[in-house]
């Protein structure tokens, strides 16, 4: 059981080690540069950050440490917020605007006249109608066919596209 909770927390976080070496090499690039103020030894950065990076082992000193850690909390911080903040995401539902149902939930929008409707599968059908008479509220759009016409240059205003009613004979 505890295995299971090391393997838990540690997988999820194996490329935050990367991150870390990426800015603690940074780090050591910025040490490493030439200059009294931040200004210079930003400039001298480019410099320097070839050599930083030559060497695969990371440096012992506290500041390269330092930088290195704030930059991989600050880039697990910034992927928190993000995976937070997904406006489309949610965890336990379905993805998307579909949505699994049951013969109830189409019954709205099937006419009881069976010439009326449009055969989704064998058990189900659309109304073809535009306001069911049933309950009127979801209405629904009218079943088209997509037709491509000769091909319309873009920009020229013309359609690429066109619908007509679609045909259940």
């Amino acid at each position: 059981m505890k295995n299971d909770s090391i393997k838990k927390y540690l997988i999820p976080n194996i490329p935050y080690l990367f991150i870390l070496w990426a800015f603690l090499k940074l780090g050591t690039a910025y040490r490493l540069a030439a200059g009294a103020d931040f200004a210079h030894k930003l400039m001298g950065l480019g410099q320097t950050i070839g050599p930083a990076f030559a060497d695969f082992s990371p440096g012992l000193a506290p500041f390269d440490w330092l930088v290195g850690i704030v930059g991989a909390v600050a880039f697990r911080v910034m992927v928190y917020v993000k995976s937070k903040n997904a406006k489309k995401f949610r965890r336990v539902a379905e993805y998307g605007s579909a949505l699994w149902g049951c013969p109830k939930d189409i019954t709205p929008f099937v006419d009881p006249k069976f010439e009326n409707n449009i055969i989704l599968t064998g058990t189900e059908f659309l109304t073809m109608n535009t306001r069911p008479k049933i309950r009127p509220t979801p209405a629904t759009s009218m079943p088209v066919w997509s037709v491509r016409p000769a091909p319309a240059k873009p920009g020229s205003g013309l359609p690429s596209r066109f619908c007509r009613p679609a045909q259940t004979k």
